[in-house]
C-alpha cells in the first residue's frame, strides 16, 4: 500500500514578547486544528492511530523548537515532525522580537487508490 495525503491544514502562532519559538510552533498547531473536527479516519473506515500526521514548522530560528513537547497536541496518529527556516521575527522597539510560526499539517493513511 501506498501512503496517500487525504487532508492539509494551516497555522499560525506568534510569541509575542518571550521570543520563544517552541510557544510560536504550539500556537500554530493549535490554530491549525482547534478550528476543525474532521472525522478522516471514520470516513475511510480507518482506525485514529493509523493516521499518519506530517507536520512541518516554519521559524526563523529552527534550532529554538522542541519539537519533543509538541506531540502531546496530537491525541492520536503516528506524528512525524518537521521544522526549517520560515515564519518571521518581527523587530519591536524595546526588548525580544514577536515570533511567528506558520504550520502545515498533513493527515495520510496507508491505503490503495480507488
Amino acid at each position: 500500500m501506498a501512503k496517500h495525503r487525504v487532508l492539509t491544514e494551516f497555522g499560525m502562532g506568534s510569541s509575542l514578547r518571550r521570543q520563544d519559538y517552541t510557544q510560536a510552533a504550539r500556537r500554530g498547531l493549535q490554530d491549525a486544528l482547534w478550528h476543525n473536527s474532521i472525522n478522516m479516519a471514520e470516513l475511510f473506515g480507518f482506525e485514529k492511530e493509523a493516521m499518519l500526521i506530517d507536520v512541518q514548522i516554519g521559524v526563523q530560528q529552527p534550532d529554538q523548537v522542541d519539537p519533543d513537547s509538541l506531540t502531546d497536541i496530537f491525541p492520536y496518529g503516528q506524528v512525524n515532525i518537521t521544522i526549517s527556516h520560515g515564519g518571521l521575527d518581527i523587530p519591536r522597539p524595546v526588548g525580544k522580537p514577536t515570533v511567528i510560526a506558520n504550520v502545515a499539517i498533513n493527515v495520510a493513511f496507508e491505503m490503495e487508490r480507488a
